[in-house]
């Protein structure tokens, strides 16, 4: 197990500096509209270890809590912060397991196609065509997509949409990739397309099964994604080698077709200016996932892969790449090309004044 390092040449006690003691059973007390208490009781936190410190003119300001698990390339844990054996939501991280089960139910999916079906897209016009000629392809149009109606998510992509005076659409939801492949499935076994977001639904099923075979755990908790989608548990460790084994997975396989795909397509993965099409674009070889609430997993051409996850959710996600990209670091994985990625500017007045740095 390896632990943080110090990297100011000072100690810090971080767990005094930001520690949430949590009894046994804690209680979530929640006024209902009579006024009365209705008490949730909830397992305990897990707990988080510190990540990465922000600093700003020369004080500590705060500090990303989290986990982190490091696989060697021939798949044993060799770097481990954190609980990494707790059940977490990897969210949109465990797109690329949802994209194998779509080629495993037979889904004519390859290239920019199976990229976007295992991606997150910023709406860009690329991404909103190849999305519909997915759904073309089976039959379908946006309409039939079960993702909620969205703006993009692209900086340019949405001042477009916004001079154009455009209303939301499901097809420029992050998810409708993933959603026109999941429906490209449907129709290739067969299965109701109306209610194909129903965890009990055969495609869901599906899903599962090739999540637990992946990981090498059981599903913990089956809950709802932002997009409608189930949305399944397993641990950060799991998450890891479920990328691990479809990294490490013989050539011509539907396993190796969905991360190669992906590096191969980096675009059509995120978008412009977006983490993940920036890492695989300097880094060939590389996958690269992000999903909601602080995780990010990775994996390298070598097989070495990384997962991580931020406790706070690291909304402005400047925890969890360089935290992520430390962890392939010092696993040893050269990420000289994105060596910039190793550290975030923190700013004041306009002008940097501090940063966030892995511990």
């Amino acid at each position: 197990m390896v632990h943080g390092r110090a990297t100011t040449g000072r100690k810090v006690d971080y767990v005094t500096f930001l520690r949430v003691s949590v009894m046994d059973t804690p209680t979530y007390v929640r006024p209902d509209l009579n006024g009365e208490e209705n008490r949730m009781p909830q397992s305990p936190l897990p707990e988080y270890v510190p990540l990465a410190e922000v600093t700003r003119s020369g004080m500590l300001e705060s500090v990303h809590y989290g986990a982190v698990v490091g696989l060697a390339a021939d798949g044993r844990i060799s770097y481990a912060r954190g609980p990494v054996h707790q059940p977490m939501f990897p969210r949109s991280s465990a797109k690329p397991f949802q994209a194998l089960a779509m080629l495993r139910a037979g889904a004519s999916l390859e290239g920019s196609a199976l990229a976007i079906a295992a991606g997150s897209h910023s709406g860009e016009d690329v991404h909103t065509a190849e999305t519909e000629r997915v759904l073309a392809a089976s039959g379908l149009t946006a309409d039939d997509l079960g993702c909620p109606p969205s703006a993009p998510g692209g900086k340019e992509a949405y001042k477009e949409f916004v001079r154009a005076g455009r209303e939301p659409e499901r097809v420029l939801m992050n998810c409708s990739g993933k959603h026109a492949g999941m429906l490209a499935a449907c129709v290739v076994q067969g299965w109701s397309t109306k209610d194909y977001l129903d965890p009990e639904h055969p495609f869901q099923v599906l899903v599962r099964e090739t999540i637990e075979e992946l990981c090498e755990e059981p599903v913990a908790h089956t809950a709802v994604d932002g997009c409608g989608a189930p949305q399944m548990a397993v641990s950060l460790a799991g998450l890891a080698r479920g990328l691990w084994r479809m990294r490490t997975a013989p050539e011509g396989g539907p396993e190796r077709a969905v991360v190669d795909a992906m590096s191969a397509h980096p675009l059509y993965v995120a978008g412009t200016d977006r983490i993940d099409t920036d890492l695989m674009t300097r880094m060939p070889g590389l996958v690269s996932k992000i999903g909601a609430d602080g995780v990010l997993v990775l994996s390298a051409a070598t097989g070495e892969t990384v997962a991580v996850k931020i406790s706070d959710g690291d909304a402005e996600q400047r925890a969890r790449t360089l935290v992520a990209l430390d962890a392939l670091r010092t696993i040893g994985v050269d990420v000289s090309p994105v060596q910039d990625r190793l550290r975030v500017d923190v700013h004041g007045g306009g002008a940097p004044v501090g940063e966030v740095r892995p511990l």
